[in-house]
C-alpha cells in the first residue's frame, strides 16, 4: 500500500489553473524530487499536499486513509485541518521561524503541543534531549539559545529542517531545502535527510531546482505549466556524498 496517493489534484486561482490533473503515488521510505522552473506550480502542489492551500478537484490518502476528497464535504472541515498536518512534516524555503523564540524552542514547540493535546505521554525533558540532539546533527550545538535574528539564512534553514524532523514524520514535504546552504552544508543535511529515509521509513517530497538532486530520489517528477510533464524512476539512488553539485 502506498504512503502517499495523490489522485487528479487541480487548483485554480481566479481564472488561472495552476495545478492541472497532477497524480502520484510514493512508498514508505521513498524519496521524490519534484523539478519545474519558477511558476510551474511545485511550490502551490506541496501547499496542497500540507492544506496550506485547499485543492479544488481531487483526492489526497496517506496509508490508504482519505484526508482529502473535494467531492467529500467531511473531509473539507477546517475544524481537522490541523489534525491532516500532523501527518507531514514541511520546510518552507522561507524558513517561518518564530522570531520569539530560541532555536530549541522553535524545534521542540510542536512536539511540546502534541505531547499535551495528543496525549502522547513524551515528558518535556525528552522532547527537549531529542531537539538538542537534532539542531547538533545540523551542526548548531552552540546556537540552541540562540533567536533567529541572531542566526544566519543558512543557520536559519538547518533550524527550520530540524524543527520538521523533530515531530518524526512518516511524510516529510521540503520547498528548496538546501537552497539558504552552501554546498558542504546541504550536503550533509541532505545526506542526514537520505539516512533517515532509509533507516526510518521516513517518506520525503523536495521540492527542487538544483537538477543535481535527482540522482538522490527514488522517483523524479517534472513539472511544467502545472501539469506532470515526465516521470523516471531511479532504481539504483545515489547516496548524496557522491553526487557532483
Amino acid at each position: 500500500m502506498a504512503i502517499l496517493d495523490v489522485q487528479h489534484i487541480e487548483k485554480h486561482f481566479g481564472d488561472t489553473s495552476v495545478l492541472k490533473d497532477i497524480s502520484f503515488s510514493l512508498e514508505e521510505g521513498q524519496a521524490l524530487s519534484i523539478i519545474g522552473s519558477s511558476g510551474s506550480g511545485k511550490t502551490t502542489l506541496l501547499r496542497c499536499l500540507n492544506f496550506l492551500e485547499t485543492p479544488d478537484q481531487g483526492v489526497i490518502s496517506v496509508r490508504g486513509k482519505t484526508l482529502f476528497d473535494a467531492a467529500d464535504p467531511d473531509t473539507r472541515r477546517e475544524a481537522d485541518i490541523r489534525k491532516k498536518r500532523l501527518h507531514f512534516g514541511l520546510v518552507f524555503q522561507s524558513f517561518n521561524l518564530f522570531p520569539q523564540y530560541t532555536a530549541l524552542e522553535n524545534v521542540t514547540l510542536a512536539r511540546k503541543l502534541m505531547a499535551k493535546t495528543e496525549k502522547t505521554g513524551e515528558s518535556e525533558d525528552a522532547i527537549l534531549a531529542d531537539g538538542r540532539a537534532l539542531l547538533e546533527k545540523m551542526g548548531l550545538a552552540d546556537r540552541m539559545e540562540n533567536y533567529p535574528h541572531q542566526l544566519s539564512g543558512g543557520q536559519q534553514q538547518r533550524v527550520a529542517i530540524a524543527r520538521a524532523l523533530a515531530k518524526r514524520p512518516k511524510l516529510l514535504l521540503c520547498d528548496e531545502p538546501t537552497g539558504a546552504l552552501d554546498d558542504q552544508t546541504g550536503k550533509q543535511i541532505l545526506s542526514l535527510l537520505q539516512a533517515q529515509s532509509r533507516a526510518g521509513g521516513m517518506t520525503v517530497v523536495i521540492i527542487t531546482h538544483n537538477s543535481a538532486l535527482t540522482a538522490m530520489a527514488d522517483r523524479v517528477i517534472r513539472v511544467k505549466s502545472g501539469q506532470i510533464a515526465g516521470v523516471r524512476i531511479n532504481e539504483h539512488p545515489t547516496p548524496v556524498e557522491q553526487i557532483e553539485w
